[in-house]
């Protein structure tokens, strides 16, 4: 019953459509083909698009909706795609496709570039001092920790001991790069203070790199976000990967 009320309303919405530049809606698939870099270049920049973070309240709800109509058959005449697509868009953005619930935003997908730049600008600025090192790693830890856990796989429960572990290694792991690496930099009398500047700069790069190649488990959204530049990764093999989420369950190699 349920397959034949989707039917009707796909049926429904190409009627409106004919004249749509926007593909045929497909609940829960991806609006563009995955099979192409192009296409997964475009997935991944509607996963971080920040305009879904000004969406109100009422346009929230009227995206979710549209596709429970959409999922019940009982789509109005005139939808297009277009619009079916943009209200997928805003629910996937904003609520976890677990539990429902709103995804707080700063530590939304589409919130990762403007609530991640200034933490990127502090790690990157120049003349550190031995605590704004430690501060500007623990703050960078401390977002992805907290990203991570809003887009966590919440079918599969993990009890909160193995993410304050979790962040605690890497806050320590970050921390003690960071100051060690900017240590041995001062302390190397053959460099030039123009060269140990220069040197210094790229100190965050290994201290952060090193702790992102460790966070793939313990993520879902984020995980399908990277897939959009490495689709040889499929089939993704971590156990916490949400199928709800995570494309490379939907689309193995």
């Amino acid at each position: 019953m349920a397959d034949t009320a989707t039917t009707a309303s796909a049926a429904a919405a190409s009627a409106a459509n004919a004249s749509s530049d926007a593909p045929p809606f497909q609940l829960g698939k991806p609006r563009f083909q995955q099979t192409s870099f192009y296409g997964r270049f475009r997935h991944f920049l509607d996963i971080i698009d920040p305009r879904t973070l000004f969406v109100t309240e009422r346009r929230l709800r009227e995206a979710v909706q549209l596709l429970e109509d959409y999922k019940h058959g009982t789509l109005r005449p005139g939808v297009t795609n277009e619009q079916l697509w943009s209200a997928q868009k805003i629910k996937q953005a904003i609520l976890h496709p677990d539990t429902n619930e709103k995804i707080f935003m700063p530590f939304r997908m589409s919130g990762y570039i403007p609530f991640g730049t200034p933490i990127v600008v502090g790690l990157l600025l120049p003349n550190q001092t031995l605590a704004s090192t430690v501060f500007w790693q623990w703050l960078n830890q401390s977002h992805n920790a907290c990203v991570n856990y809003a887009n966590r796989n919440a079918t599969k429960p993990s009890p909160v001991s193995k993410f304050i572990q979790g962040y605690l290694g890497a806050v320590i792991s970050a921390v003690s790069i960071a100051v060690g690496l900017n240590v041995l930099v001062q302390k190397a009398n053959k460099f030039t203070p123009a060269t140990r500047l220069l040197i210094q700069r790229f100190v965050p790069f290994p201290a952060v790199g090193r702790l992102s190649c460790r966070r793939a488990p313990g993520c879902s959204s984020l995980c399908k976000a990277s897939c959009a530049w490495q689709p040889s990764a499929w089939p993704c093999h971590w156990p916490s990967a949400s199928s709800h989420r995570c494309q490379r369950l939907k689309h193995p190699s």
